[in-house]
């Protein structure tokens, strides 16, 4: 930013040798060539320099700042995904109009990924409902206030990145041993997306008969606590499944549910 002085001195020192930007700015140490013809296209038209600087115009309206913002919150709070979507802006002035908007997201984006940090419940609840789903993935995303990408992200975290991204036969069955090892990958994809619909509805109980938080570790429950899920849970899951992933003792079981009985 230079004065008036130091602009009018350099308008003055450019006429003076006959409009040669090179020996001016020799001469003086500054400006840039384009804004000392800047200044002397000002001076010609005006016969002055204004005083003051006049504003910049902002790049973008009012009204496209609004179309950003209010994209990023109804499709999944995805800087990403608006950038791409809208074509504009970069990620710093959105990541600034967000900030602007909805301040309680700075904790989520200034730490060293930039990236919020989601409950393993929640993870869990996108891969099973990624897998189990009736509506498209972006609906589901949607829902669960992440981006798309964000889903497939914790379906490799929680998988493993070999996991294909939706269970489906093909009509065009390939060779025997091809098929035979599909159907194992098939089969343990199965098991491992139950394991994580049994581990998620225990937590999702544990928040609403016993009031533990999402991120609450089930193996840290007391027994008396986890005889009551079991409870909840054994009409929709087997009853040794419930027990081994609680990491609880049949006897103790019927213990507690004697005692729960009795009292």
């Amino acid at each position: 930013m230079y004065s008036y002085e130091d602009r009018i001195r350099a308008v003055a020192l450019y006429i003076k040798l006959g409009k040669r930007p090179k020996a001016t700015i020799r001469q003086l140490g500054y400006p840039s060539k384009n804004a000392l013809k800047g200044w002397y296209l000002e001076y010609e038209h005006h016969l002055d320099l204004c005083l003051g600087f006049a504003p910049r115009a902002p790049k973008f309206t009012q009204a496209q700042k609004e179309v950003a913002v209010e994209h990023y919150r109804t499709h999944g709070r995805c800087v990403s995904a608006t950038m791409r979507a809208l074509g504009y802006p970069g990620r710093a002035t959105l990541t600034a109009w967000v900030r602007e908007v909805f301040p309680e997201t700075s904790k989520a984006v200034t730490g060293r990924t930039g990236r919020p940090r989601y409950p393993d419940v929640l993870k869990k609840a996108g891969v099973v409902g990624l897998y189990n789903r009736q509506e498209s993935a972006q609906a589901l995303a949607e829902k669960l206030g992440v981006c798309r990408p964000t889903l497939y992200n914790w379906k490799s975290q929680l998988l493993g990145p070999e996991a294909p991204a939706i269970m489906k036969r093909k009509n065009n069955s390939p060779p025997a041993p091809e098929r035979k090892e599909l159907e194992r990958q098939l089969e343990t994809l199965q098991h491992d997306i139950q394991k994580l619909q049994l581990e998620h509805d225990l937590l999702k109980k544990a928040t609403e008969l016993i009031k533990k938080d999402l991120g609450v570790d089930l193996q840290l429950l007391s027994n008396r606590e986890k005889t009551l899920l079991v409870g909840t849970l054994k009409d929709l899951y087997q009853f040794p499944d419930l027990l081994t992933q609680l990491g609880l003792a049949r006897s103790s079981y019927f213990y507690h549910r004697t005692r729960m009985r009795i009292t």
